[in-house]
């Protein structure tokens, strides 16, 4: 039996020798296995892929800095611009709040013109109208200029925000897609600590020349948007939808791991391009579909736009534009101090969002979106318990400034990059652009309604009752997750359909909702 083996002596002797021999011939077929595949990609290896997909998502995402950027120095810009030009506390609430609502308008435009020209080229034009926007806010003479420029801002964001998750969506590998989706996001919190940066470093020039280098310095995203795209490649599931479909082929080749998974997703996203090809769906336009959805779509339409208000509707955005109005109420009072302060707040939202970008694809989406909203509730409720109760000054700014840093940061890991990355790969591929851009458009209105109504709200209900309400609408947001919104991790985008299509079983079911094998032989 020895011989037989290939191993001389007795059969004891033989064991050891004989398991170690297949170990090593076990060993180098793994090896060639590996070699074979780097040789199938054209001597790409999996770390070639990621770091090509990270490229692809990093350069996707900038025009959410310029986003990030303009929150994060307007919350400090505006206190010069309304010394410099003399505007009013309504005309304050209206420059700031006006970019929410008119990048609603560049968020439905988004979607149909990244249809027509694709995901890749609406990055472009997002970046040119945000600059051409900023170039005449950082020139203007008056209030009607700089709101000319706020306005062509506002569209050029709406672009850009919409388009950057669904791009990242369709080129990323299912496994890592929740990180790699979540980018915008974390470069929106970078552009809001950088807007802070910005902020303290030039408060010190003159009014009339501070809050003009501000916003200036949001430019310079421009170069490297203009450089990305002659590097990033268009996405896979638009160019099958235009039948370029060896294009296709050659992107998806560069983020996968080898030619077998390149051609099952080729072929699934092939499979999804023809469902909506179908006579059934050209019977009516997408936006009629939208308008009339199947109880699937009506279910991925509840959870997508819901989840979209939800995140603005809590007051993140009133926390990051007027953090220096609230800090102001608990007790600071020197510009600087201000400024200073928001800095911590600008950290503790970029720290966060980090760390949700490694948490995404391991621990879900539901459980995170659980800790966000029930953390920000208790930090929302004790902000305006603080303000409401303390009367010395100490106690209630470190209160404040610990219940503000919390808060932003519990949006960060959770409510803030799940909501987009659930918007992002929840929709049918036929839906998946003018869907998305509904949900932005209730991201920005919701964004918009509370941003410009802050100041005349804390003069109604005061700072501390206008929280309350904040902390109210956050328990709202814990029982939407809980009823709404199932767990999507670790499924391909064509599986996720599957999610919305079992009626009640979506709501109830989480063994269900997480096993889509079973919901394909349930069918």
């Amino acid at each position: 039996m020895g011989q037989e083996n290939g191993v001389g002596g007795d059969g004891l002797a033989g064991i050891p020798l004989g398991t170690k021999n297949k170990y090593q011939r076990m060993d180098l077929e793994v090896r060639e296995d590996e070699d074979h595949q780097q040789r199938q990609m054209g001597g790409r290896t999996n770390a070639d892929v990621m770091k090509y997909v990270v490229a692809c998502a990093v350069f996707a995402s900038l025009n959410n800095v310029l986003l990030g950027y303009d929150v994060g120095v307007m919350s400090g810009a505006i206190i010069f611009i309304k010394e410099d030009l003399n505007i009013s506390e309504v005309q304050q609430e209206v420059l700031v709040g006006i970019l929410s609502i008119m990048s609603l308008v560049g968020s439905l435009g988004a979607g149909k013109t990244s249809d027509v020209v694709g995901r890749k080229w609406t990055i472009g034009i997002a970046a040119i109208i945000f600059q051409t926007g900023a170039a005449i806010m950082t020139m203007a003479p008056s209030f009607l200029v700089l709101m000319i420029g706020r306005l062509l801002a506002g569209i050029g964001i709406g672009f850009g925000v919409m388009i950057a998750p669904v791009y990242i969506a369709e080129i990323s590998p299912t496994t890592s897609r929740g990180l790699f989706t979540s980018f915008p996001e974390v470069f929106i919190n970078v552009g809001i600590l950088l807007g802070y940066i910005s902020n303290f470093a030039f408060a010190g020039f003159s009014p009339h020349i501070n809050w003009r280098i501000m916003l200036a310095v949001g430019i310079l995203p421009a170069v490297f948007i203009a450089f990305a795209l002659f590097i990033i490649p268009e996405s896979p599931r638009w160019l099958v939808m235009q039948n370029r479909i060896d294009e296709a082929r050659a992107v998806l080749m560069k983020t996968t791991d080898n030619v077998e998974e390149a051609d099952e997703k080729l072929a699934e996203i092939e499979e999804a391009a023809k469902k909506s090809n179908d006579e059934k769906f050209e019977e009516k336009s997408t936006w009629r579909e939208l308008l009339s959805p199947t109880p699937a779509v009506r279910r991925m339409l509840i959870t997508g736009i819901g989840i979209q208000c939800f995140q603005q509707a809590t007051g993140i955005d009133a926390t990051v534009y007027y953090s220096p109005t609230i800090l102001k109420d608990a007790g600071i009072e020197d510009k600087h101090k201000l400024l200073a302060a928001t800095v911590s707040v600008g950290l503790s939202k970029t720290v966060f969002i980090l760390v949700a970008t490694f948490l995404v694809d391991k621990v879900g989406r539901k459980p995170l979106l659980y800790v966000s909203t029930i953390g920000m509730t208790v930090c929302l409720f004790v902000l305006a318990l603080s303000l409401a109760i303390f009367d010395d000054g100490t106690a209630s700014i470190t209160v404040a400034i610990i219940a503000v840093c919390s808060n932003v940061a519990f949006f960060s890991i959770g409510l803030g990059p799940v909501c987009w990355i659930l918007t992002s790969e929840i929709f049918p591929l036929k839906l998946r652009s003018q869907a998305s851009a509904l949900g932005s458009v209730g991201n920005r209105v919701a964004s918009g309604m509370v941003a410009m109504s802050f100041l005349s709200v804390t003069r109604a209900l005061t700072v501390a009752g206008t929280f309350f309400l904040f902390s109210a609408i956050s328990i709202l947001a814990v029982a939407f997750v809980h009823f709404y919104v199932p767990e999507t991790k670790g499924k391909s985008l064509e599986q996720i359909e599957l999610l919305f299509q079992k009626g009640d079983e979506w709501q109830t079911s989480e063994v269900e909702l997480g096993d889509v094998e079973h919901l394909v032989q349930k069918e």
